[in-house]
């Protein structure tokens, strides 16, 4: 196991050294030069170990062990832009007070490593699954699920499966998530220039403008940094599906400029004090969930992009109802149909069982907000890596995953992969 434990240890800190956040597309690398890199890096380290690998065209990589019928285990090598706030490199992949710091560290490089040392494990073992364990490696997951898309075309993704890219115990449902941009034309803006976000499931953590007339006083009264003519919000990062846990830096900046703006009042009761209700939306997987995480003025109006996140048993089309009631022009960029299973159903009860005996404790199925590969498969769950009780770090500054937790996650994986392929 200590063998195994350091080498898994050694390949998540050179993982995370790529920065492999979404890049400028060219002739051979959709992604860009991180996320070919890391993919690359990733499908050779399988090889060095023994494993049959499949690079679909840089698109997405795949990781053979066994053989009948197909079993997936879905994981991603990109990552979220770094972000404002490190005190650590966030590339850096470098191991302080029993953990390893970088982007991608818990969300998902970590994990994905993980499974494959595990997979080794019982490779050397001499365990012989009698599924064909297929460990697919995304590169877009964060931005658009283009990796998947292709993947279904040119390979076909198995039946059943999990995903190591949410929380223990095991995730039974997980929200829908809707990204849309509204448009708010504003007469006579107050400002030149106004900007902030670097994606659509990240709380924004960073906002400037630039103000037609500085009102110093006024302006750090609402707590903006004041640089020459511009205008700064300083926030803190969060995952899109867990606003509350960060501080989205686009408020102030608002709240700041609608003081004299009728219209800007409007977009912060819109979308902050949530005017028209979308935040009661609910069911036994939780509130709806609203975060403005980008903005942007453009030719006389304000965009801004919005994480929803609504309920597994609420339509889509109660969603857009709401946002109609706003009044504004909007369009959807993206949208992910929610899953929803038994939680009787034999792949949660053989996963609870895994996690319950690994780490001896008992726990109740969960939902969540966040979206995972689990759902494009027909029968897939979310399954680890973060524990109830951590510390939020996911598309957050100082990103970590512990070192406790790796060896932990090689005994989970390890385990449930024994269970779920030995029949």
């Amino acid at each position: 196991m200590r063998r195994y434990f350091h080498d898994a240890v050694a390949s998540i800190c050179e993982s995370i050294r790529f920065d492999s956040s979404l890049a400028p597309r060219t002739a051979n690398m959709p992604f860009g030069q991180g996320a070919y890199d890391c993919l690359h890096h990733f499908l050779g380290l399988a090889e060095q170990l023994g494993f049959e690998t499949h690079n679909y065209d840089n698109y997405v990589g795949e990781v053979i062990f066994g053989s009948g019928e197909p079993f997936a285990i879905l994981c991603h090598l990109d990552v979220v832009p770094a972000g404002e706030g490190w005190t650590k490199p966030p590339f850096g992949g470098i191991i302080e007070d029993k953990k390893i710091y970088g982007r991608g560290a818990i969300d998902d490089k970590g994990p994905a490593i993980c499974v494959l040392y595990a997979m080794k494990m019982l490779k050397d073992k001499k365990f012989t699954p009698r599924k064909e364990v297929r460990l697919i490696v995304g590169c877009n997951e964060e931005n658009g699920w283009g990796c998947i898309e292709y993947y279904k075309r040119v390979r076909g993704l198995p039946e059943n499966g999990f995903s190591p890219d949410a929380s223990f115990p095991v995730i039974y449902a997980e929200k829908g998530i809707l990204h849309v941009r509204l448009h708010y034309p504003i007469p006579d803006a107050p400002f030149l220039f106004l900007e902030g976000g670097t994606s659509a499931n990240m709380v924004c953590d960073f906002c400037e403008a630039t103000p037609r007339s500085i009102g110093a006083r006024k302006a750090t009264d609402f707590g903006l940094e004041i640089k020459g003519k511009k205008f700064f919000s300083h926030g803190k990062s969060a995952h899109g599906s867990t606003p509350e846990k960060g501080v989205n830096a686009i408020r102030p900046m608002l709240e700041y400029f609608g003081v004299r703006n009728d219209t800007i009042r409007t977009i912060v009761a819109d979308l902050f004090e949530d005017r028209c209700g979308l935040t009661q939306l609910h069911d036994d997987t939780g509130y709806l969930t609203l975060s403005p995480n980008m903005i942007k003025y453009r030719k006389g109006e304000l965009q801004l992009v919005c994480d929803i996140r609504y309920p597994s048993t609420i339509p889509v089309e109660k969603v857009h109802e709401k946002l109609a009631e706003l009044g504004v022009k909007y369009e959807t960029i993206s949208h992910q149909a929610p899953i929803y299973h038994d939680k009787k159903s034999e792949l949660i009860k053989t996963l609870s069982g895994v996690y319950a005996w690994c780490a001896r404790k008992r726990s109740k199925p969960i939902a969540i907000g966040g979206g995972t590969y689990a759902r494009a498969l027909k029968n897939g769950v979310a399954f680890g890596p973060e524990m109830p009780k951590d510390e939020s770090v996911v598309h957050q500054p100082d990103e970590y995953i512990t070192l406790a937790r790796v060896k932990l996650l090689l005994n989970i994986y390890q385990k449930a992969i024994e269970k779920l392929t030995k029949n």
